[in-house]
């Protein structure tokens, strides 16, 4: 009998095992319980690849008195499924409403996996993202991710978003509420910052990055993005605080890393001004007072970059 037993625990342990959302190296992704009634799934802080099957960003749960609110889905259908293995575990509600922070795919195109087992689930995201999303965001979008996981072949049809929601809004679900804030242009321009009352949890998107860096394309600012910031730590403090890529946390421990960054290539920006010269010239000067970032997620190939747009914006401010 007590062999039998044995026996019994160890089939049950396997099958957990098995149907446990397992990235190999990177370990097990699961729902932690940060604060409150918010749960955090964070993805690894790294580009879409075969190893991570395009999965990076960190979709987060909100559970509510009959049903869950999901900001950020994740990045693709595939992967969107065992997301939705992962939120069986922690609740056994239905999926009512989605919330995308900004266009870029890797945040929300597993929305269609949540919507096509919980069909009634309302889909927000700012309007401007829509619009874009389907002007070829998406699109564009679509072909990055795939191009690096090699995951989301068969899902090209994608779910958008189709609820607008405003700068300044004040969205009621099943009893819990979320403040709405557009910052005008910072990581991108289809940005929204969620600030969920009942926890006193921030949700930024990719306004704040923690261990990896993405791209600015040409709808971001720099500066933008510092002001966002700044401001941010001078409003009364909330009790946690999520990235679109990285770790969540406290105030400080969380923002401080990336506002560091930013400022950092604000300075050599300006030195290169000052001094008349290309960013190319002044990079190897910032990369050697950014030791604390050297082994964030693409920072060889990123960093440059960025030291040539907060040029260009500093330019643009000077002319």
């Amino acid at each position: 009998m007590k062999k039998r037993l044995l026996s019994l625990i160890t089939i049950a342990a396997l099958a957990t095992s098995v149907q446990a959302f397992d990235l190999g190296k990177y370990g097990e992704m699961k729902f932690e319980n940060v604060n409150k009634n918010v749960f955090i799934m964070h993805g690894p802080a790294m580009n879409p690849s075969k190893d991570n099957e395009g999965f990076m960003n960190n979709p987060a749960i909100i559970e509510a008195a009959h049903g869950l609110i999901m900001i950020d889905p994740g990045g693709n259908y595939n992967v969107g499924k065992k997301i939705l293995a992962e939120v069986g575990k922690i609740s056994d509600k239905p999926i009512i409403a989605i919330i995308a922070t900004h266009k870029h795919g890797d945040h929300w195109f597993a929305g269609k996996s949540m919507a096509e087992k919980y069909p009634n689930a309302k889909f927000y995201a700012l309007q401007h993202m829509i619009d874009v999303s389907k002007a070829g965001e998406a699109q564009k979008w679509y072909d990055i991710l795939e191009r690096l996981s090699e995951n989301l072949k068969g899902t090209k049809e994608f779910l958008y978003p189709s609820i607008a929601l405003k700068n300044g809004d004040k969205l009621e679900i099943d009893g819990q509420t979320f403040y709405i804030y557009n910052p005008k242009r910072a990581h991108t321009d289809t940005d929204l910052v969620i600030v969920h009352a009942q926890s006193k949890t921030m949700f930024l998107g990719d306004n704040l990055m923690k261990n990896r860096l993405g791209g600015f394309d040409a709808s971001s600012s720099i500066i933008g993005n510092i002001k966002l910031l700044e401001d941010i730590e001078a409003s009364t403090e909330l009790d946690w605080y999520v990235p679109g890529h990285g770790p969540s946390g406290k105030m400080h421990e969380t923002l401080d890393p990336f506002i560091g960054y930013l400022k950092k290539l604000m300075v050599g920006a300006k030195q290169a001004l000052d001094e008349d010269k290309e960013a190319y010239e002044v990079k190897p000067q910032v990369v050697a007072s950014m030791k604390d970032y050297t082994t964030w997620d693409e920072f060889d190939g990123q960093m440059g970059k960025h030291l040539q747009k907060a040029l260009i914006e500093l330019e643009a401010l000077d002319e």
